[in-house]
């Protein structure tokens, strides 16, 4: 919980130590109105006291509970303020944090965990501030105070009171021993049906087409009938709190007024006065004693929920992230060219190389093909290029530099992604194409649109280009967020392009179409086309075999027809001999 007060500021301690100072004067207010009521007691029982003299002092009270009611109303916005402005700064350090975040993190922390740090978490640590901040200042120097206005008042009382206390204690420690354990894992019950909701949504279409949703319903409801048992047990448990303090309160103030009429019955006619005066104002500074310990008491049963939440936002934020950013940000003597040098790769963790002295190279405007059975490692050769992992041995070379070197803006503004499964946002087509872009210039949309070949179906949209475009592209096909998808990257004119295997929802037709264009428009640019059809990469400058993480053969089609007996069988599982050598 303390890693995160660097995330307070100066202003913030400023309005911290404001509060302090009026929940101060709060307290003494509160403690001067017992007084008051011990004065206009003495008051009524006088012969010969004035009315006015009881106004007087009456006013006194109403003024200190006016006053006190003006300082908890500014301590409430205060810390409202402190707390909210610090859920903001938080929320926006974890999202800044986890956009930055490679592959490897993102598969530590999954999704689903990283929504509910985000939002949950951060939600628990605000209430906990919010509130617990006023009550662990309040608390404390009403106790004290309050202790110290009824010291010498009475030792039968201050007996009593101390019995109240110490019980009050024992069942806020038996509470807390019990509910403790079960607020720690409930945060981690949020993450799992956090976790199957979006498994349903986004699976929904899969789900019905197997006639699976009782099944989903069932894994839901289990999630849902461990967190509620959780949550309600917890309930359960603290609801004893508050019937437990008004019996004690109400104990207390019976045992006062009981030990005060024994006293008041053995005393004299004047200490009489004196003793009733006393019961009045110790009763209520018991009461103001109980409170403060019911106070700290609830402070003890919220932290622990915050820290729990703390501790996972912190998680994420001292995580130490394996891609450092470099500090070249480029030049213009080459450009568009990139190299593999001897690389080889593992993933975390893991025993052996996904890829195993992997060496290539493509100048600028080449067009380069990978191509390789299923788990051969083409899509691994790109989270490289895109530098999602960095290379475990070797070196890749973009214009010469390594990309470890390359400031990651720097290096990004170079490469133009076009994913395996292409990602809509929620908005226009203009904006999914233009996305990341400041300004959105139609003429250059409409010019990326017509080479991915995705002007035809967009002009058959309801509002062209200012279209919608669900999140996820749910209202569009695979093939046309593909084409969306290369426009993007077209769009945004870099000096490679790397396709992972962003072909593969397209037809024939428009697949050949595509590459012609590309090849006509794009001639300055390099292109890295990953793909599975041996049709759309038979006219690449270069193509690299893989097979099982190693290259197996580089060469133009013809030419690894020859020579290739991994591409040779990749070729003629698709297409046969007559036409791949046409």
């Amino acid at each position: 919980m303390l890693k995160l007060i660097k995330e307070f500021r100066k202003k913030d301690f400023a309005l911290i130590l404001i509060c302090i100072f009026l929940i101060v004067f709060q307290v003494w207010l509160d403690l001067k109105l017992p007084d008051y009521m011990s004065e206009i007691t003495k008051l009524v029982q006088t012969e010969g006291t004035k009315i006015s003299e009881v106004l007087t002092q009456g006013a006194y009270m109403l003024s200190c509970a006016f006053a006190s009611l003006i300082s908890a109303f500014l301590v409430g916005y205060l810390v409202s303020y402190v707390s909210a402005t610090f859920s903001k700064r938080t929320r926006k350090t974890l999202f800044e944090k986890v956009q930055s975040f490679s592959m490897e993190m993102m598969k530590k922390f999954r999704t689903s965990s990283l929504i509910t740090r985000t939002t949950n978490d951060i939600t628990n640590i605000q209430m906990f501030i919010s509130m617990g901040l006023q009550m662990l200042i309040k608390a404390p120097i009403t106790a004290v105070w309050a202790i110290i206005k009824i010291f010498n008042k009475g030792w039968q009382w201050s007996l009593a009171t101390l019995i109240a206390v110490l019980i009050l204690l024992i069942i806020i420690v038996i509470l807390m021993i019990t509910v403790l354990p079960r607020f720690k894992i409930v945060q981690k019950l949020i993450d799992n049906i956090n976790q199957v909701a979006r498994e349903n949504l986004n699976g929904i279409r899969v789900i019905r087409a197997f006639n699976s949703e009782k099944y989903q319903e069932k894994k839901f409801e289990d999630a849902n009938d461990t967190l509620t048992k959780t949550q309600t047990f917890n309930q359960k448990v603290m609801s004893i709190m508050s019937p437990s303090m008004y019996l004690i309160m109400n104990f207390l103030t019976l045992s006062i007024y009981a030990i005060g009429a024994f006293l008041i019955n053995g005393a004299g006619m004047y200490d009489r006065l004196t003793i009733f005066s006393n019961m009045v104002v110790f009763s209520s500074y018991a009461m103001q004693v109980l409170m403060s310990f019911l106070m700290l008491a609830m402070v003890f049963i919220m932290y622990p929920r915050a820290s729990v939440s703390a501790n996972r936002i912190t998680e994420v934020l001292d995580t130490v992230e394996p891609i450092k950013d470099g500090d070249f940000i480029g030049d213009e003597t080459i450009t568009g060219q990139i190299e593999f040098k001897n690389v080889s790769f593992k993933y975390p963790d893991a025993d052996e190389y996904v890829l195993k002295d992997i060496s290539f190279k493509a100048n600028k405007g080449d067009t380069l093909a990978i191509i390789g059975s299923t788990g051969s490692g083409k899509s691994t050769i790109v989270n490289l290029i895109m530098r999602f992992y960095d290379v475990t041995e070797g070196e890749i070379l973009i214009d010469g530099v390594n990309i470890k070197d390359y400031k990651l803006e720097a290096l990004y503004e170079k490469l133009g992604y076009i994913p395996q499964r292409a990602v809509m946002f929620d908005g226009s087509v203009n904006y999914n194409i233009a996305y990341g872009k400041n300004e959105i210039k139609e003429d250059q949309i409409k010019k990326a649109s017509k080479i991915a070949q995705a002007s035809e179906f967009i002009k058959k949209m309801p509002d062209e280009y200012d279209s919608n475009v669900a999140s996820g592209g749910t209202n569009i096909s695979g093939g046309q967020k593909q084409r969306l998808a290369i426009a993007r990257a077209i769009y945004k004119n870099p000096e490679i392009f790397v396709f992972d295997d962003s072909f593969s929802a397209l037809d024939y037709k428009t697949d050949y179409k595509l590459r012609k264009e590309l090849k006509e428009n794009l001639k300055n640019a390099t292109n890295i086309i990953v793909a599975q059809r041996v049709g759309t990469i038979m006219n690449a400058d270069n193509i690299v075999v893989l097979d099982k993480g190693r290259v197996v053969g580089i060469g133009k089609h013809k030419n690894l027809l020859k020579n290739c007996k991994v591409y040779e069988e990749i070729a003629l599982s698709q297409v046969t001999r007559k036409e791949l050598l046409k």
